[in-house]
């Protein structure tokens, strides 16, 4: 007996000090939307300074579609070896619950995912093409009251996504009609908006800003809890009587469910490590990105946060991922 176990030991030791350290190939990070939003800019900025850290190339791959869903599925399927990640935001749980109730979900949002990190803070904000009428979300929703003889158009990230369920909860809040057209992210999203081919949409404050500040969009509302510095004259939902449409704007990092402790706990010290680095976290401040790199439980913990907010909205509504 004393012979089996010392040789298993020999075997596990030999096993150990073979095996390649972590990490040895290239790291993938999928992103749920288009090039150009607010998610593949943190992506991009977070990896490219995580492979400088670890010394392995971090690929950024971009998988729109479906709210976010597709993407999500894919790291759902993917090996819990810490090779692939997902960075998502608020849209991911709020698609999640929308695609579970619909009966449509490819997988199991409870249990398929690990948490890493949050890397960022951002507001979500409520925009508009200048031309639509009002000069806040609660004066342009009486506007689409008073006109009926047209259609006004909310534009979304997809089925499923913040937008599209923020949206449909603002039809109801505001005893408007309003007719939904879904795009495959932000970016396709808000040249529509500025084409003025979609009145109003909404995404993260850090795909807008620039544009807002250039007059080529107009902000019309935050979702955050409080005026944020950025836009200091912009008033919050709550403000404006309108508290169910308050979201709390992060994104963050996930990787499959079964991935090792360790592994899930290294990766989360690297992006961490990646956001705090001050050339980093300054260009994220550039565009209204607050660096947090928080641990796994937090992550993990607004992710189920937000289900728990929004299921309710969206069984009510009866909202569709």
């Amino acid at each position: 007996m004393a012979k089996l176990v010392c040789l298993i030991a020999a075997l596990l030791f030999a096993a150990a000090a073979g095996a390649q350290p972590f990490p040895s190939k290239p790291i993938r990070i999928l992103v749920p939307f288009p090039a150009g939003g607010t998610t593949d800019i943190v992506a991009r900025l977070v990896g490219q300074r995580m492979s400088e850290q670890v010394g392995q190339p971090v690929l950024v791959e971009n998988r729109a579609g479906a709210g976010g869903t597709i993407a999500a599925a894919e790291l759902a399927r993917a090996a819990p070896d810490g090779y692939t990640l997902l960075i998502h935001n608020v849209t991911f749980p709020i698609a999640s619950v929308a695609a579970a109730l619909a009966n449509r979900a490819t997988y199991n949002a409870d249990a398929d995912f690990a948490g890493v990190s949050i890397a960022v803070y951002v507001p979500f904000v409520w925009t508009a093409h200048p031309g639509t009428p009002g000069a806040n979300l609660k004066e342009t929703m009486a506007a689409v009251q008073r006109d009926k003889s047209r259609k006004f158009t909310y534009g979304s990230t997809g089925p499923g996504s913040t937008m599209h369920v923020l949206g449909e909860a603002l039809s109801r809040e505001a005893g408007v009609e309003m007719t939904h057209v879904p795009f495959k992210g932000a970016a396709p999203l808000k040249q529509e908006l500025i084409a003025g081919r979609i009145d109003i949409g909404g995404d993260q404050l850090s795909s807008s800003l620039a544009d807002i500040r250039a007059g080529k969009l107009k902000a019309l509302a935050t979702g955050a809890s409080r005026r944020i510095p950025e836009l200091p004259d912009v008033p919050t939902v709550r403000e404006l009587g309108y508290p169910v449409l308050e979201a709390e704007g992060w994104n963050g990092f996930f990787a499959p469910a079964r991935t090792p402790r360790e592994l899930v706990e290294r990766l989360s010290k690297e992006a961490a490590a990646a956001v705090k680095h001050p050339e980093v976290a300054r260009r994220l401040r550039e565009i209204a990105a607050e660096p947090v790199g928080s641990s796994p439980a937090e992550q993990d913990a607004i992710f189920k946060r937000q289900m728990d907010q929004f299921r309710p909205i969206i069984k009510e509504m009866r909202i569709e991922g």
